[in-house]
């Protein structure tokens, strides 16, 4: 089972540094500690960033982590991936 809160947290972590407001995935990589091949886990839930990229339904520009954040964890339940 994900662990959501753990999860949220882990994408701030990563995300937090990044120079905002992003106005484009690339504007992540940066930021994330291995790069595209940043893993992020919980439970039986695990994808690097850059699968994480396919996934989303992202609506960059992003002025600051919070709201990027919201919208990574939005993607992942509406598509019943957490």
């Amino acid at each position: 089972m994900v662990d959501r809160d753990e999860l949220r947290e882990q994408f701030t972590e990563a995300f937090e540094d990044a120079d905002y407001p992003i106005s484009s995935p690339m504007g992540l990589i940066p930021a994330l500690p291995n790069g595209p091949s940043t893993k992020f886990e919980s439970g039986d839930f695990s994808m690097t960033a850059m699968e994480l990229n396919t996934k989303l339904d992202g609506d960059f520009p992003y002025e600051n982590v919070d709201s990027l954040v919201d919208d990574v964890m939005a993607s992942l339940e509406s598509r019943d991936l957490i």
